[in-house]
């Protein structure tokens, strides 16, 4: 019996730009290792299991594409000896898919009701064979993973040499300014050779070609370690801060007569390391006797697998889809799935996926491909599931979250509920990130005349500062070269809760009383939510750059009260302040002005670029009028706003121009938007207020201003107002862009069913560790201290 649609004029290869999803369905993660395989639809290529949720069947009936490829796959039995090496970009193995597994292929007619399709009928055998040779979405994600998106920058681009000559090459041996002999940095402006900053591995480094930059303010150099004869190596702008590109890397070399084709590799690029250190970050998996802690499986127990640097994602995941509120609204077993033409690109259908394959138990097992031998002690672990089509919706046109490197796990969980958030919602099924809402009200009060003004913002969550405060330190292995790790005087809960909920200093013009001696403004809950998001900002100044810092914060495990922190609201003592108040209006230093238009600048650009710069050197205000000669509104007046509408500084108008200027002298946009609403919008005064907080990192929320309106039922502000920690994201490694991160999440951990059928279990701390679920012992207590992103449940 023959097929009529094997000719269809709609059956056409895949494109290069197609997803082909041949690896898991689109709708929930059964994969082509099920024993049923999985459905390729042969007209659009969506993925569907063909198992007893029949979501390939579901697919057929919705869009009438008739033909499926069936891929069946099982994994070919292997034997390890001992535990499996960590991938590295360095040593990817050449083992093809077809020296892993097994591949059984069919071609299916549902309209014809045809099980074994002739594949080498009609059109069938030249789009079976690209189907099977496409790369699959996940494959496409997991390629990425490996690779950084690195661009030229103007220093790059502009890069202006001094006089050349020919470096001897015992020259090129070893630092100029110490003898480390690598990690070696040369200037491709003056030709100097400096050490670069320690790195992980042990690769030593004083950062001489980073003083050699502060003494020059030579901003390009490239690792000699890393070039190679095709031309590629680490080029690292230093003020930029960035790893960049130089197109004419050959011609910059060949001025200081090195030729790159004689060049060989001889250290790990910057990539490779951070790779590798991404790879190698571990978090204790042993017990305190030195035995490998036991996984658990079954229901709420999944793993999921780092798609390469996603590590950040998944911990936030397993912390959300942890709590009620996610489960009650995403896990829905016994509805139909959403009614949507491409599940793989619709949110709510990514969503429900992740909450059945993470609660649901039906993918925690044991990993079935690893057979333990008798030399070897492994624990076989789960698979994990990998959540590419997630990542790539919660990514899609984030300038951050698109790519594949590391990123702050906080700031996607803020990303990710305003998602949630926005994606549609029925009466029936509730916005869950409502749980985490609440209600600040800010007071602010003038220092004279004692008038108040309280306002109230709704959030999601809240960022509190931990006190940074060194240890003494503790001598190093001198004779290995080891410096002494930092350590940090512990800190409580209640210190960083106080910490954020203190008055502060406000320069503002009193519109009551005129004073400008300025206010005091503090915050504080009007309503408390079900599940309180906190960021433990843990982080210092190194040379300009935010670094995060190994600081306990000590938390029990026991529940505790936020009663102290509750706003009280206007009193009937207290007088309340009229309308607006008044901003503070620039005023230029003459001497300044007068100096620049001495040179030959007009007054309204010498008065804008003194704005920009601070208003304290010419020189500085100067350059940067070279720098901005061709905007297109260098002649236009400078406009300030005379009043700030808000009742706060943290809700003045902060405009896109202001924010734009500041970036332009090297301010992140978030530093700059939090800037110039602690400062009432002022340009000048936003510059100062950062380089007077270099801990600070910014504001990262909406791009339109203003207070956020309160939705009824944010919060509730009933009293006794309890707390008790029940999961957090916790994080190792000196940035957050950078490290590892893991889950650990307060669960009930059943046993086995006792006589009677009754269930019993315990409550415990369990940690996720990417595709690894074990029960967490001895180490929970310290990994609280140095969480990143702690949960706190209402109780």
């Amino acid at each position: 019996m023959s097929c009529k649609h094997i000719n269809a004029p709609e059956l056409r290869q895949p494109t290069a730009a197609q997803s082909v999803y041949r690896e898991d369905c689109t709708q929930c993660f059964d994969s082509i290792d099920n024993p049923e395989g999985l459905d390729v639809c042969l007209f659009c290529f969506n993925g569907g299991c063909n198992a007893d949720r029949h979501h390939s069947v579901l697919h057929y009936q919705k869009s009438k594409h008739p033909l499926v490829l069936n891929i069946k796959r099982t994994r070919k039995p292997i034997k390890r000896d001992e535990p499996p090496q960590k991938v590295s970009k360095l040593a990817i193995a050449a083992e093809t898919e077809s020296d892993r597994y097994d591949t059984v292929t069919q071609v299916r007619c549902f309209e014809c009701q045809i099980d074994g399709v002739d594949p080498t009928s009609g059109k069938l055998p030249t789009i079976v064979e690209s189907v099977l040779k496409a790369n699959t979405f996940a494959k496409q994600a997991e390629v990425q993973a490996w690779e950084q998106e690195f661009t030229p920058c103007e220093h790059t681009l502009c890069l202006e040499q001094e006089a050349s000559r020919k470096i001897d090459s015992q020259d090129l041996g070893h630092c100029s300014m110490c003898d480390l002999k690598e990690n070696l940095w040369l200037c491709l402006q003056c030709g100097n050779l400096g050490c670069g900053r320690s790195q992980y591995g042990g690769v030593g480094g004083n950062s001489h070609g980073l003083e050699h930059t502060e003494l020059t303010s030579h901003a390009v150099a490239v690792k000699l370690g890393s070039l190679t004869p095709e031309g590629t190596a680490d080029v690292y702008c230093y003020a930029c801060n960035e790893e960049r590109i130089d197109t004419e890397l050959s011609a910059h070399l060949a001025h200081w007569g090195i030729n790159i084709a004689d060049r060989q590799k001889t250290e790990k690029s910057l990539t490779e390391m951070q790779i590798e250190q991404n790879l190698t970050w571990q978090f204790s998996m042993t017990t305190e006797d030195g035995k490998e802690m036991k996984p658990i499986f079954g229901k709420g127990f999944t793993g999921l697998k780092n798609l390469g640097n996603s590590c950040y994602l998944a911990s936030i995941l397993q912390c959300l889809f942890s709590m009620p509120e996610f489960q009650s609204r995403y896990y829905l077993p016994d509805q139909p799935p959403p009614d949507t033409a491409d599940p793989a690109e619709d949110l709510e259908t990514q969503l429900r996926k992740s909450a059945d394959g993470l609660l649901s138990g039906r993918y925690s097992k044991p990993d079935s491909d690893v057979i333990a031998s008798e030399y070897s002690s492994e624990i076989p672990h789960q698979k994990g599931l990998a959540p590419a089509m997630l990542k790539h919706l919660i990514g899609r046109g984030h300038a951050e979250f698109s790519t594949m490197r590391q990123q702050d796990a906080f700031e996607l969980l803020q990303h990710l509920l305003k998602l949630v958030t926005r994606s549609q919602h029925t009466s029936s099924l509730p916005d869950p990130v409502q749980s985490f809402r609440f209600v600040l009200e800010q007071r602010l009060q003038c220092t004279s005349c004692k008038k108040v003004r309280y306002r109230t913002d709704e959030q999601d969550n809240i960022s509190i500062p931990v006190p940074i405060r060194p240890l003494p330190p503790k001598p190093g292995n001198s004779a290995n070269g080891e410096k002494a790790k930092d350590e940090y005087e512990p800190v409580t809960l209640k210190e960083c809760l106080d910490s954020f909920t203190a008055a502060e200093a406000v320069e503002l013009t009193c519109p009551s009383c005129g004073s400008k001696a300025g206010f005091t403004k503090r915050s504080l809950f009007k309503t408390f939510p079900k599940i309180l998001a906190v960021n433990a900002r843990r982080f210092t100044s190194l040379n300009w750059v935010p670094t995060k810092v190994d600081v306990p914060v000590v938390i029990g495990d026991e529940a505790f009260t936020l009663d102290a922190y509750k706003s009280s609201g206007l009193q009937a003592s207290e007088d309340a302040l009229a309308d607006d108040i008044e901003a503070p209006r620039f005023t230029p230093n003459e001497g300044l002005l007068e100096q620049m238009q001495m040179m030959g600048f007009p007054r309204t650009r010498a008065e804008k670029a003194l704005y920009v710069t601070g208003n304290a050197d010419a020189e500085v205000a100067m350059n940067w009028l070279f720098d901005h000669m061709d905007d297109a509104d260098i002649d236009a007046p400078l406009e300030l706003a005379a009043t700030a509408t808000s009742t706060s500084p943290s809700s003045a108008a902060v405009n896109a121009e202001s924010i734009s200027l500041l970036e332009a002298m090297g301010i992140s946009a978030p530093q700059a938007r939090k800037a110039l609403k602690e400062t009432g919008g002022d340009v000048e005064r936003a510059v100062d207020w950062v380089f007077s907080h270099p801990d600070e990192q910014g504001d990262f929320g909406d791009e339109d201003e203003g207070a956020k309106p309160v939705i009824a039922g944010a919060g509730n502000g009933d009293l006794p107002a309890r707390f008790r920690l029940q999961s957090m994201a916790c994080h190792k490694g000196a940035s957050i862009h950078a490290g590892h991160y893991v889950a650990f999440i307060r669960k009930f951990i059943p046993r086995d069913h006792h006589e009677g059928g009754k269930e019993e279990g315990e409550e415990a701390w369990v940690l996720f560790n990417d595709e690894k679920v074990v029960k967490a012992e001895g180490d929970v207590d310290e990994m609280k201290k140095f969480a990143y992103v702690y949960f706190f449940e209402r109780v």
